[in-house]
């Protein structure tokens, strides 16, 4: 085996923890595929044979080019105001496929992945980083160009961030669907108490904007408000299919035509619906892999 082969073969043992973290740290599926190309391109040109630890070596890499994305992204403003939703991983309801293991390990859902697009692009990282992979505030540091107790202090508002504001999920998968079929069932009988019934009163829901605002980002805040918001779409309740949306129960909504008309992820907390993430932007949805809901 000649050496850029046994490059090769050594950075593909570490791809799937590099998918990880960039889909952590951008939100994006495909900014991460990209993320992760763009280290094998510095590996590469890398001697690979002075890189004592390859897979920190290479973790330290992906952070160092997201951050750059994160901070380009702020640059164009590309973001919307408001919340973001992120790109979601879609699943079958029943199995996980195993290329999203890695990529949603640690319960991931859509929920902490909103709050972390919320954060400053360094604070992000320091978190990511640290928190979710065991990364030392020393390395850390060094990519945010900070002093390790600067690096601390990043991951530590970060924290305190996440923690007052992204739901932890209930443990029962199970009455998690129950809860969401529930909510589709009172939708489409137009029963609006028995919607509320489901709802925290502090629901919050968050959608891109779809067809009619594509890019912007509409919030929606209250158990009646956002009852009457499902109420607007009961036509589509019919059509929807469900489907594990990074890792928690969702649907994906698919009406006659066939192409997908949105994606819906709930989180489930004290036996209520807290929050609701849907994306229905046509050209997001164009570029999601739903290969794992054939047949479904």
């Amino acid at each position: 085996m000649d050496e850029q082969a046994w490059i090769a073969e050594r950075f593909e043992e570490h791809r799937a923890h590099l998918r990880a973290v960039a889909y952590r740290m951008l939100g994006s599926t495909g900014e991460a595929d990209d993320a992760v190309q763009e280290a094998w391109l510095r590996l590469s040109r890398s001697d690979a044979d002075e890189i004592e630890n390859l897979g920190g070596w290479l973790t330290t890499v992906v952070g160092r080019i997201c951050l750059n994305m994160l901070r380009s992204r702020r640059r164009r403003r590309e973001d919307p105001l408001g919340p973001h939703v992120p790109d979601p991983v879609i699943e079958a309801p029943d199995g996980s496929h195993p290329e999203h293991e890695a990529l949603l390990a640690d319960s991931v859902g859509l929920a902490l992945l909103v709050v972390l697009e919320t954060l400053p692009p360094a604070e992000r990282l320091a978190f990511v980083l640290h928190d979710m992979f065991g990364v030392p505030f020393d390395e850390i540091a060094r990519i945010v160009d900070r002093t390790p107790d600067a690096a601390r202090q990043l991951a530590t508002r970060a924290r305190r961030r996440v923690r007052g504001a992204a739901p932890v999920p209930d443990p029962d998968r199970a009455r998690q669907r129950e809860l969401v079929d529930a909510f589709f069932a009172a939708a489409r009988d137009g029963d609006f108490e028995a919607l509320v019934a489901v709802l925290d009163p502090d629901v919050v829901l968050h959608s891109d904007g779809g067809t009619l605002r594509p890019g912007a980002t509409v919030e929606v805040r209250g158990a009646e408000a956002v009852a009457g918001r499902a109420m607007t779409f009961a036509g589509l309740a019919p059509y929807t299919r469900p489907a594990l949306v990074n890792g928690a129960p969702g649907v994906v909504v698919v009406p006659p035509t066939g192409r997908p008309f949105a994606v819906m992820a709930f989180t489930v907390a004290n036996g209520r619906i807290v929050q609701i993430d849907a994306l229905s932007d046509p050209e997001r949805l164009r570029e999601l892999d739903l290969s794992a809901l054939e047949g479904v």
